[in-house]
């Protein structure tokens, strides 16, 4: 299983909890970990080495300069809003699907159903965040000119060989550069903007749970979905937002 992971070294100890609990709570699988860590030390990548020996390997990914030439960065937005998007860019060519998990994330049951996933020809399969109301897929909605869900980008599947085809990173920058004062979450507005009509929807409570709302799941489900259901059947928790 090909897993991505986007970082800087503010982000190593929720990353080690992360990839700490994949390998706890996904025991039959083994990873090819690709991650790519804007000032990371040697060793910071060894001590992530010796975390996944044995089940998963850590493959350090450079970074083209070039491929970043042209792309809008300012004081909050760097050129890390980008990778995930552009994995296909950054990614070995041999490599046709990878998995894409922010680091604050808990893994608590298997991956493979996630990973086996049919795309139905999507470049990208994720989640929305709804709630208990859908205030907030309309503001979003509005506010980007879309009519699907508003999609989390913290867990994406993503299909390398579609995105080869079909994301250029010439289209994004220049989708940033005209819309920069639209966007208020750049990597997951552009994910939505840009690409929003190639995402397969997950299921929220499955694949990205956001762990701020509880009671929102248990009231949706009409309590079904309480604790014992989700540390049975959710494989990802996500602790979104500045709490974790």
């Amino acid at each position: 299983m090909n897993i991505l992971v986007t970082l800087d070294r503010n982000y190593l100890p929720p990353l080690r909890v992360m990839l700490g609990s994949l390998l706890r709570n996904d025991p039959g699988e083994t990873f090819e970990i690709y991650a790519i860590g804007d000032g990371l030390l040697p060793e910071d990548w060894a001590a992530l080495e010796e975390l996944c020996a044995g089940r998963g390997r850590i493959h350090p990914l450079e970074v083209p300069a070039d491929l970043f030439a042209d792309a809008p960065v300012a004081r909050y937005w760097t050129r890390a809003m980008y990778y995930r998007l552009l994995a296909a860019e950054l990614l070995p060519r041999s490599l046709d699907r990878v998995l894409y998990l922010d680091p604050d994330i808990l893994v608590i049951n298997p991956l493979r159903e996630l990973w086996e996933t049919d795309m139905q020809g999507n470049m990208f399969a994720a989640a929305a965040h709804t709630g208990k109301t859908e205030l907030a897929n309309n503001v979003n909605r509005i506010r980007l000119g879309t009519d699907h869900d508003y999609y989390n980008s913290g867990v994406l599947l993503i299909d390398l060989e579609r995105c080869r085809s079909e994301v250029s990173p010439d289209e994004l920058f220049a989708f940033v550069r005209e819309h920069r004062r639209e966007l208020v979450m750049p990597d997951q507005d552009l994910l939505n903007a840009v690409y929003g009509d190639s995402i397969l929807p997950l299921d929220d409570a499955l694949w990205n749970y956001d762990a701020r709302n509880f009671n929102n799941y248990v009231l949706r489900s009409t309590g079904g979905q309480d604790m014992s259901w989700v540390m049975e059947n959710t494989a990802i928790l996500h602790f979104c937002g500045k709490a974790k």
